[in-house]
């Protein structure tokens, strides 16, 4: 993309000077198929090549195809732009755009806007040719007027039709230069990302969407009196612009492994998608197996054949795949395994984020069956961790387990390109003699690790099963040799253990409230609690990335806190309930985890309403607790 900041020639706007600020929240919001989520991505793209902060989540309905018009069938993304790094999709948004007046309630529902929002309201519906619809215009608008949004309406209609036949396949690009005005970004950079974005097209679809964010640029530079500017920061530092799902994709290719197998699933498919447009060019495999069941067999299979796979799913894949994935842990098969988590259980939310699958994956495979399970916080984690998750594979002859979201899969965000380096790369394939006195399953007494034996390995041969074996490879019903090898694979898990640092705390020490959390909750937990440290209330937190086994030392950082709590996106009961009481209540998943690691009495504040949680909900859990 081009860093030019030159701009073209363009009307004479109603106001002289565009207002500083600091950062905004966009909404785009249409029906599905309308484009919102391709002008949302490409304008925070231009943002963050800008070199703005920039954060995006993708608003998507349960359902593929939704009725028109319906409230529960909102489609869009909303874009959190600002000086400074953005790690989260902050609160209530600034700016809507709206492409009818039915889908704004959707978001209305999630407590989206506030008083003050703009919302900038496609006008075509007020006069449309059925009489309901005008009628149902008209009690929008006038609601969203008693609400206190500033509302604007726009026709985009009219002025799309001037340029394309089909306004619906038009107007998402004229938002976007209606955005490129409002945020004072440079037509050019508008063009140059539609050049990009439609490179594989015709160059009439090309020209024709570049007219559009023309028309959308020129319409908003006459008609609205308001403009913004969020000045960048150059950083000095080469950036990449991404979403989680593709950082994943990414972090496959960097890692060295050569073989994805999987069964499409939402929302772990697009990973999917970028490898199978470019892993071939690396020699890589996409396997699209017949079910999940065939996709980490084959997978498993590719491992024990010497090139560990990987295989990406969510939790109704998880559950599919569990007989399996025990095989791996008991033949002691490298393997890395991503999991997209969404809302359950069942079909449950298949579109929205949720935290709900660490404790099926920590337990979800029948008998003894440790492994080592890690969350990634931040896109850049979803690239780095997949490299070190090989690795660990590898060196540990395991499952290793990454735990993602439906946050992370859609959230776009910058971060300093990676330097490739040697050593991230899978090494070759050992076919060097097996020397004749070490027996495949060698485990080392103290570390419980032992060597890997590849089929083809002169000497290396040996049988691969899931019943209980000895060292020697042998089906073995015995109990203290089912005891012993039970705690050898343990120990491996242990020593890994001992490796890992103490989690890093963000504040005090000590204080009055530690809050603790996991995965893509990272940004919204540090804003809220940095907001509140400046309050002068003495609260810290911290963030796991290793889940199993857990970071060290957390028994001891517990105490020096009043209260512990975990902030999570899974369930747990009300306390408010009367139906709930200590003796029966529910905690939520890692609070569960840490009150039976540490025997602290760790307490928990969750939900399962399928969006991320905002600084603003977490800024008031903190100084509820506190206060209580």
């Amino acid at each position: 993309m081009s860093d030019s900041t030159e701009t073209k020639e363009m009307p004479a706007t109603k106001n002289s000077k565009a207002i500083k600020i600091d950062e905004h929240i966009v909404e785009i919001v249409s029906d599905s198929g309308e484009g919102a989520q391709k002008c949302g991505v490409s304008f925070a793209a231009i943002s963050a090549k800008m070199g703005n902060g920039v954060w995006t989540v993708e608003i998507i309905p349960a359902e593929i195809q939704p009725p028109a018009r319906s409230r529960a069938g909102a489609s869009g993304i909303r874009i959190r732009i600002g000086t400074k790094e953005i790690t989260n999709s902050g609160n209530e948004a600034d700016l809507v755009i709206a492409l009818n007046e039915q889908v704004p309630y959707g978001r209305i529902d999630q407590k989206a806007y506030k008083e003050g929002t703009v919302m900038l309201l496609e006008s075509k519906w007020a006069t449309d040719a059925s009489d309901v619809i005008q009628n149902k215009y008209a009690e929008a608008l006038a609601d969203f007027k008693s609400r206190g949004y500033n509302v604007i309406e726009i026709p985009m209609e009219v002025e799309c039709l001037k340029i394309v036949k089909n306004a619906r396949k038009g107007k998402n690009m004229f938002v976007l230069g209606m955005l490129c005005y409002i945020y004072n970004r440079g037509i050019d950079k508008g063009e140059t990302q539609i050049k990009n974005i439609f490179r594989k097209k015709s160059d009439a679809i090309i020209n024709s969407n570049i007219e559009l964010l023309n028309a959308g640029y020129q319409w908003a530079s006459i008609n609205l009196d308001f403009q913004y500017d969020i000045p960048v920061v150059n950083s000095g530092r080469d950036m990449v612009v991404m979403n989680g799902n593709e950082a994943i994709g990414l972090g496959v290719l960097a890692s060295g492994m050569e073989v994805c197998s999987m069964y499409p699933i939402t929302p772990a498919t697009s990973a999917s998608h970028l490898l199978a447009d470019v892993f071939k060019n690396s020699g890589g495999l996409v396997h699209q197996a017949e079910d999940e069941i065939a996709a980490v067999g084959f997978a498993i299979g590719s491992s024990y054949a010497g090139k560990t796979a990987v295989t990406i799913t969510s939790g109704p894949g998880m559950a599919l795949k569990t007989e399996f994935l025990g095989l791996a842990t008991m033949a002691e098969i490298p393997l890395v395994v991503i999991n997209v988590q969404r809302g359950g259980p069942s079909t449950g939310l298949p579109t929205k984020v949720e935290q709900g699958d660490l404790l099926s994956t920590l337990y979800g495979q029948p008998g003894d069956a440790p492994k080592i399970v890690m969350a990634t916080s931040t896109i850049e984690e979803c690239f780095q961790f997949v490299i070190l998750a090989r690795k660990l594979a590898e060196s540990f002859r395991t499952p290793v387990y990454i735990l993602t979201d439906a946050n992370l899969a859609t959230g776009q965000q910058p971060f300093p390109r990676p330097k490739i380096k040697k050593d991230w790369f899978a090494p070759p394939i050992d076919q060097s003699l097996w020397k004749g006195d070490v027996r495949p399953y060698e485990w080392d007494d103290t570390t419980g690790m032992s060597k890997r034996p590849i089929p083809g390995q002169p000497g290396g041969q040996h049988t691969l099963t899931g019943l209980a074996h000895t060292k020697e490879a042998h089906v073995s019903y015995n109990p203290d040799e089912n005891q012993e090898s039970s705690e050898l694979r343990s120990r491996k898990f242990a020593s890994f253990q001992k490796t890992l640092k103490p989690p890093t705390i963000n504040g005090a020490d000590k204080g009055d409230l530690l809050i603790v959390g996991w995965g893509s909750t990272l940004g919204a937990i540090e804003e809220a609690v940095g907001i509140a440290q400046k309050e002068g209330i003495k609260v810290s937190s911290i963030h796991l990335r290793f889940l199993s086994p857990l970071e060290p030392g957390l028994k001891e950082i517990f105490q020096n806190f009043k209260n512990v709590m975990t902030i999570e996106i899974n369930y747990s009961d009300n306390n408010e309930n009367p139906q709930f009481s200590e003796s029966n209540k529910r905690y939520s998943q890692l609070s569960w985890i840490l009150r039976a690691r540490t025997l602290v009495d760790v307490d928990c504040y969750s939900n399962v309403e399928g969006q991320p949680l905002s600084p603003k909900r977490i800024l008031g859990v903190i100084k509820k607790k506190i206060n209580t």
